[in-house]
């Protein structure tokens, strides 16, 4: 298939880029490279540097191109961004998401794959782990925006026909997650280790995120091409705080490093995990990098790539 990838350049896209060629499918990236890298970009994909934004590039690349399914993952993505500039963070991740979705309904696309949230979307859930029956409490415009685009998903699959899934995903962590530009507080502490800089805790360290491998998450995405439309948590349903993921890094890094604990932000949940039943019993999903071992590659890819 002839797969359209936004955000491709990105830390997740690249990756999800990577299994699709991997799997003999021809994959163009569309990248702002705004926080997304050249270096990321698959040898083997056409790339095409430009903002999801743009009426008029978005046309022209799904003219050329025509693509089968559009795999959307170009987005505004740091929680305290979305919460200091809610109207920014709406015009990346409502605008330009609704320009892609206008765009595959006019150009034949016959499914559109959208990276969503978990970590975000529940909000503070009373049962954790959430699963896709918990009711969506976003306390972010993050969390806000990613929940409408899903909507606006349902809206197109009921009015046009356009089949779709959405994964929301847990805290993605791994190799080539980027600690300036994107949010991750694996690769940040990773960064800050690696240069003797302390790490920074916000809050008590008690609040805790489910944390999920990004080779995971890509296999999902493969997986996601030939399932039925929905929305799938993609997460392992272990809460893990941030002291104890310290703690993880201290054993993979064998490294001793100061912390230092600093206000806690807002529109973050003290709370989360998801429950992945659906994604199994749908997708065929489970995951299969737990903790300390996707801990122990992200640290290793960062030490050899002197990321800090």
């Amino acid at each position: 298939m002839k797969i359209l990838v936004t955000g491709g350049a990105g830390f997740i896209g690249s990756w999800v880029a990577d299994s699709y060629i991997s799997n003999g499918h021809e994959v163009l990236i569309l990248d702002d490279l705004s926080s997304g890298r050249p270096e990321n970009v698959n040898a083997k994909a056409a790339f095409v540097k430009g903002d999801i934004r743009d009426r008029g590039l978005i046309k022209s690349v799904m003219d050329d191109f025509k693509p089968d399914v559009l795999n959307h993952h170009a987005a505004q993505i740091d929680v305290r961004k979305s919460v200091e500039d809610p109207a920014f963070d709406a015009e990346v991740n409502i605008i330009g998401s609704i320009t892609l979705l206008e765009n595959s309904v006019k150009h034949g696309v016959k499914k559109f794959v959208f990276a969503s949230t978990g970590g975000a979307i529940y909000g503070e859930p009373e049962d954790i782990p959430a699963d896709e029956s918990t009711p969506p409490m976003p306390i972010s415009a993050y969390g806000t925006s990613k929940y409408a685009v899903e909507k606006y998903l349902e809206y197109y699959r009921h009015i046009y026909s356009l089949d779709f899934v959405a994964l929301r995903y847990a805290n993605v962590y791994g190799p080539r997650q980027n600690p300036h530009g994107e949010a991750g507080v694996v690769a940040i502490f990773c960064s800050r280790i690696l240069s003797g800089r302390t790490c920074l805790i916000y809050g008590d360290g008690s609040q805790t995120r489910d944390y999920v491998y990004v080779g995971d998450v890509a296999r999902a995405n493969v997986l996601a091409l030939d399932s039925k439309s929905g929305s799938y948590n993609i997460g392992t349903g272990v809460e893990t705080s941030v002291n104890e993921l310290v703690s993880e890094l201290g054993v993979a890094s064998g490294q001793v490093f100061n912390t230092e604990h600093a206000e806690a932000r807002a529109g973050e949940v003290q709370r989360i995990s998801l429950g992945a039943d659906l994604a199994e019993e749908v997708l065929g999903w489970e995951p299969r990098v737990f903790l300390d071992e996707g801990i122990r590659n992200t640290w290793e890819w960062f030490r050899a790539s002197n990321k800090g």
